[in-house]
């Protein structure tokens, strides 16, 4: 009989799509108990997982070479310091770091004109010596005096001529002979090797602060001043770059217009930044780093040891690690000039007790000027003990305590 007359078929054999099962069954070429849409499904995941990764990759390392790209380098200075590599100080404690910041104020490059017309010269409107303790245990500020009176050392100049020995304002160096005139300027001061150095300018310092969306403080009283470029109502208030740069710029309308009273505000609202860094997770959050990342690498200018992505990056997770109460500013021990009280001289011996402490990486601690029950405030000591104390604060205070 056919077919056609209703005779069973014969049993199909294996499809295209099969191959015979190795306990004699008819398998499907997958693994036992995965369909193959699964299958196909899982090599596309695969593979879109893999372009994702690689498109991150690419697009971390584009990030990483622009921010390291950004980083200006002074060779000139490093030249400079190795011709005078036999009169600088041995270092001491060789795991601490000391860090020479200087906040330049020249008027040139954009944004900077509004605070003064560019005569071709720039001195260093605030200096500080950034002392980072072995293990990161500490970090010390030093703010010098831009009027302090001080030995200078003959200078090179950018012309090529140099300056002569001279006894004159602190910052006077940057203006003869720039950043490596100043480093050997505070080096002879204090005999503490400087291991780096940073410049930054008007600019810079507002996009640092914008960055991070600004930094609270809180006024007494209200603040017009035209030089600064600040009109500020009393209370608390969040700065922008352009109102932080005024807030720590201005002196004719602030307390009694002394550059001393400058530097306070000046550590007070470097308190809160680092305190606003820490608080607000920037540094752990890559979202927020970036545009402080960006500001900063635009805006500096450091030596060869110091010009990569990783070497800054390495530098704030150090601050990151040190507790905000372990951040101290201070001003070096100063009073009015004997002989012009519109200048400052350094109060002996507290200024050189205060360098053997940093340049041995040994402990001092810091108390509120109004905390002082001993010894005069220009001294700079508080009370004999094995830390010696100095006037000063620490970052866990910020600006509203």
């Amino acid at each position: 009989m056919t077919d056609s007359a209703g005779t069973p078929p014969a049993p199909d054999g294996p499809g295209e799509d099969e191959t015979p099962s190795t306990d004699g069954g008819t398998g499907t070429g997958t693994p036992e108990g995965v369909p193959g849409r699964t299958r196909h499904w899982l090599r596309w995941t695969a593979l879109g997982v893999s372009v994702v990764v690689l498109a991150a990759a690419g697009v971390g390392w584009w990030f990483y070479r622009k921010l390291d790209g950004n980083i200006t380098t002074d060779t000139t200075a490093a030249d400079e310091l190795r011709r005078y590599e036999s009169e600088r100080p041995t270092a001491v404690a060789t795991a601490a770091q000391n860090i020479l910041l200087i906040g330049s104020d020249t008027r040139a490059g954009a944004g900077n004109g509004k605070y003064g017309q560019d005569e071709g010269t720039q001195r260093s409107d605030t200096t500080i010596l950034l002392h980072i303790a072995a293990g990161r245990s500490g970090v010390t500020a030093v703010s010098i005096p831009r009027d302090l009176m001080t030995e200078l050392p003959s200078c090179r100049r950018s012309d090529g001529t140099r300056t002569r020995e001279q006894f004159a304002q602190f910052n006077w160096a940057y203006e003869f002979g720039g950043t490596a005139c100043t480093i050997r300027t505070v080096e002879r001061m204090t005999k503490i090797r400087i291991d780096h150095h940073m410049v930054i300018d008007f600019r810079g310092f507002k996009k640092m602060v914008d960055a991070v969306d600004g930094v609270r403080i809180c006024l007494k009283e209200p603040i017009d001043d035209a030089d600064a470029h600040l009109k500020l109502p009393a209370g608390p208030q969040t700065l922008d770059g352009e109102q932080a740069l005024g807030f720590v710029r201005a002196r004719k309308s602030l307390g009694n217009g002394s550059d001393t009273e400058r530097m306070d505000r000046q550590q007070q609202f470097l308190g809160a930044l680092v305190n606003k860094m820490q608080s607000n997770g920037v540094l752990l959050n890559p979202a927020r780093l970036y545009p402080v990342l960006d500001a900063a690498t635009k805006s500096i200018t450091t030596d060869p040891g110091l010009d990569s992505l990783r070497d800054l990056y390495d530098l704030a997770r150090t601050m990151r690690s040190v507790p905000t109460e372990k951040v101290q500013f201070l001003t070096v021990p100063r009073r009015s000039y004997r002989y012009d009280p519109n200048r400052d001289e350094l109060v002996q011996p507290a200024a050189s007790q205060l360098f053997d402490q940093l340049r041995r990486d040994e402990p001092v601690a810091v108390t509120p000027p109004s905390e002082k029950t001993t010894a005069p405030s220009s001294a700079g000591t508080a009370t004999p003990s094995p830390t010696p104390t100095f006037s000063g604060r620490n970052a866990a205070e910020g600006v509203c305590s």
